[in-house]
């Protein structure tokens, strides 16, 4: 079972609640998420099982893509409808104006984190901070946004959708608001969908509620078919070791090219982590065990055991 499941997060759960649910439904303690998804937002959590959660620290920086609702004309403090209103106001433009102010923040943008958010500042979560009128000073961080799509604009209800594909830590909250501020008439987001982490999408997902009956109908081995094995994730050139030389590995020791043969193993998804100079090494039974960085001519040494 060590591993990587999508899962698709409902409103009203933690990204930690996902965690604690699926440890009940497989009665493995070792399980950890990719990056926060707030309880009422949506959409693709991929979750780490096993000895997978080592591979959580390379999965958090992939690219997202989300769906968002945004509700112009209203202004919160927390940058969405669960908010207290700040401020009200109305567009009276068209679809293309929010499509002109949307293309405003596409490309390299700074975004100061919300103080409704999880970053901590000096120890504390800001949220915890903003629950208590608390607001410090946060610092800019530099985001990527590769595309904005307006659609479904409804200008007599005041609200379109938006489409984002954004780099790691860009606060789809802050668009919405900053689309807002361009049009002059303010602007907060209602609903929040996250249809894409990395090379894992909504298509491929299944829920909580879907994983506790595969596992009730076929048993927990029933629910590998719907796991990413770790290997595959490597897009790296792949290595197995001949039999004799399986212990260096599990022992951590240096290996050499001639230990070992090189293959190719057809995974279920596209590779998604590059690790610069490694190949993943395979035991000779097939196992997946350890990414190794080149250290010589012919020769590697461990760089993470799995």
């Amino acid at each position: 079972m060590d591993g990587i499941i999508n899962i698709y997060k409902e409103k009203g759960y933690t990204s930690h609640d996902v965690v604690a649910v699926l440890r009940k439904i497989t009665g493995i303690k070792k399980i950890g998420h990719t990056g926060t998804l707030d309880p009422e937002a949506k959409g693709v959590l991929p979750v780490c099982i096993g000895k997978a959660t080592k591979l959580c620290g390379y999965m958090t920086d992939k690219d997202k893509e989300y769906v968002a609702k945004v509700k112009l004309g209203i202004v919160t403090d927390t940058l969405d409808m669960t908010g207290n209103i700040l401020k009200e106001g109305r567009y009276d433009g068209d679809e293309q104006g929010i499509i002109n102010a949307a293309k405003m923040f596409v490309g390299n943008i700074m975004q100061t984190p919300p103080m409704y958010s999880a970053v901590k500042v000096n120890g504390k979560k800001l949220y915890e901070l903003a629950r208590n009128n608390i607001e410090v000073e946060r610092k800019e961080r530099a985001v990527y946004v590769y595309s904005l799509d307006v659609f479904d604009t409804d200008t007599k209800h005041q609200e379109f959708k938006l489409r984002a594909k954004v780099s790691k830590g860009t606060y789809i909250r802050s668009l919405c608001d900053d689309i807002g501020k361009a049009l002059g008439c303010g602007a907060c987001m209602s609903e929040l969908e996250r249809v894409r982490s990395g090379v894992f999408d909504i298509e491929s997902s299944i829920t909580l509620a879907q994983a506790e009956d595969i596992v009730k109908e076929g048993g927990l081995s029933a629910l590998s078919g719907y796991i990413v094995r770790m290997g595959d994730v490597f897009a790296l050139d792949k290595a197995i070791m001949k039999e004799e030389y399986d212990i260096r590995v599990k022992n951590g020791n240096d290996v050499s090219k001639d230990m070992f043969l090189p293959y190719e193993k057809k995974g279920s998804i596209e590779p998604f982590i590059d690790i610069k100079d490694s190949i993943a090494v395979y035991l000779s039974d097939g196992i997946f065990k350890a990414i190794y960085k080149k250290s010589g001519t012919d020769t590697y040494r461990v760089l993470k055991m799995f």
